[in-house]
């Protein structure tokens, strides 16, 4: 490949779409069907001061910038980096006598991008190409896990935002490339991709990374299990093979499970707690005394009794704020899908019945279903060890559940009952669930608790729910927190 020439306008974009192809190729590995684009990278990455080593997907982005530290700083800068030469400014486009732009952009722009270009090819890399395939160890799960949290600080993202949290992705303010993408001649081709379908594919990867690693013989070595990291789709495969799991592998399980819980736990509690802030019982008459003084509602209200003369206002009546809070339904039946499905959701329930279990006067009841019933009440107040009980897997018969619940609806009227499923149940639930609705229960049906990726609810259940004024819910397990608040 002959020197770079700083000065050639099109370089820039020529660059660009080599390193874009070689990316392309070397996720798929197809490097040596493409040599040519991994010589013309190896060139300009030469060209640009940077080491080989930036190429090899095997070296993790840790290991890279540990051997050489200048390249922390290009890691950390935010993506994009891929920007053309900068355009006329509005003032000189509207101006006719205003100097032409430059033909091309000074060596170190030109530099700077072809880095850009090869650094972001790393992250996207490492994230997505050989070291996701074929045998997968318990070490090169945390290590592309590592690499994983590079590429969201490298899209402004918190650690694990796009794996862990399950939902903990934003909502697609940001996205990759930011802003529309560029072709090679700079016109949009397709809308960004979003943080969600990142985290939706990052999703589908790890899912099968996890089912491709040996986890038993892993959760065997203490060592090898602490390299780990608690995401939805390793405690799945937990919950899948526990029944073969035992001795120190099983305890290493628990540990993982207890991470994670305590992790999402952190958010849920949170969520509570900034729910259960906000609710303060109106029925109640605030006590009138000076600390429950609302002192800007009093100054508004008697505004019409400002004497101007005497620059003084006079109050006929004063108003005190609301502090009487009101309390939950004295009892709190969670009934919760646990086919294949609706692991997701049994998770997040489980933990969102631990915290609702720890409020004072309430009375929590947690009963997990497919073709059988589980009564998961003795062990609500432990996630863990409720998890654990749980049978994922088989078909759906929600009027099993339904009539193991029945017996502890003694009070409709201080009663709700949360219902978490798909719905794609063929048993006679919906006349069952109708009658407590209308003896006076709440009733609040959720279709599920996933923050990302596509959840397919049963269309006529939907609209059954809907006719019945109790519409399904799906999304952040923050709308059932905010649902329930409003039916205290």
């Amino acid at each position: 490949m002959a020197a770079v020439d700083p000065h050639d306008p099109a370089l820039w974009k020529r660059a660009r779409q080599t390193l874009y192809w070689r990316l392309l190729s070397a996720t798929f590995e197809q490097g040596e069907a493409a040599a040519n684009l991994e010589d013309l990278a190896k060139q300009l990455a030469l060209e640009s001061g940077l080491p080989k080593e930036l190429l090899d997907p095997r070296i993790t982005v840790d290991a890279l910038v540990g051997r050489f530290p200048e390249l922390k700083a290009e890691f950390a800068r935010p993506l994009p980096g891929f920007e053309p030469p900068p355009a006329q400014s509005d003032a000189d486009a509207d101006d006719e006598d205003a100097a032409p732009p430059p033909a091309a952009p000074p060596p170190a722009a030109l530099g700077d991008v072809v880095k850009r270009a090869l650094v972001v090819s790393k992250l996207l890399l490492n994230a997505f190409g050989p070291n996701t395939q074929g045998q997968v160890t318990a070490q090169g799960y945390s290590q592309w896990a590592k690499d994983v949290e590079w590429l969201e600080g490298a899209l402004g993202l918190p650690p694990g935002s796009l794996r862990t949290k399950g939902g903990g992705a934003s909502s697609g303010a940001s996205s990759l490339g930011g802003g529309a993408p560029t072709g090679g001649g700079g016109e949009a081709t397709r809308p960004p991709i979003g943080d969600e379908e990142l985290a939706a594919g990052l999703a589908t990867l790890e899912a099968d990374m996890i089912h491709r690693m040996d986890l038993r013989e892993v959760l065997k070595d203490p060592v090898l299990s602490q390299r780990l990291t608690p995401s939805m789709a390793l405690i799945e495969q937990l919950l899948w093979d526990k029944g073969n799991l035992k001795g120190p592998a099983l305890q290493n399980a628990k540990r993982l499970i207890a991470r994670y819980v305590e992790e999402l736990a952190k958010v849920l509690r949170l969520q509570m707690r900034q729910e259960m802030s906000r609710v303060k019982d109106r029925s109640v008459p605030p006590k009138r005394v000076y600390r429950n003084l609302d002192l800007k509602r009093t100054v508004w209200k008697n505004l019409t009794n400002w004497d101007p003369e005497e620059r003084k206002l006079y109050v006929n009546q004063l108003f005190y704020h609301h502090t009487g809070r009101k309390s939950l339904p004295s009892k709190l039946i969670i009934i919760v899908d646990q086919s294949g499905s609706m692991t997701a959701a049994m998770v997040q329930t489980t933990i969102l019945a631990s915290i609702f279990a720890g409020l004072p006067n309430v009375i929590v009841h947690l009963f997990a279903f497919d073709t059988r019933v589980i009564d998961l009440t003795p062990y609500v107040k432990d996630p863990v060890e409720t998890l654990l009980r749980t049978k994922l897997g088989g078909g759906n018969d929600m009027r099993l559940a339904l009539d193991a619940a029945a017996p502890f609806i003694d009070s409709p009227q201080n009663t709700a009952v949360v219902v978490i499923s798909d719905f794609y149940d063929w048993s006679d639930f919906f006349s069952v669930l109708r009658q407590w609705k209308e003896s006076g229960c709440t009733l609040i049906p959720v279709g599920s608790l996933h923050t990302t990726g596509y959840f397919s609810v049963n269309q006529e259940y939907r609209d059954k729910f809907k006719e019945l004024g109790t519409p399904i819910l799906h999304g952040s397990p923050k709308k059932l927190i905010a649902q329930i608040k409003k039916v205290m």
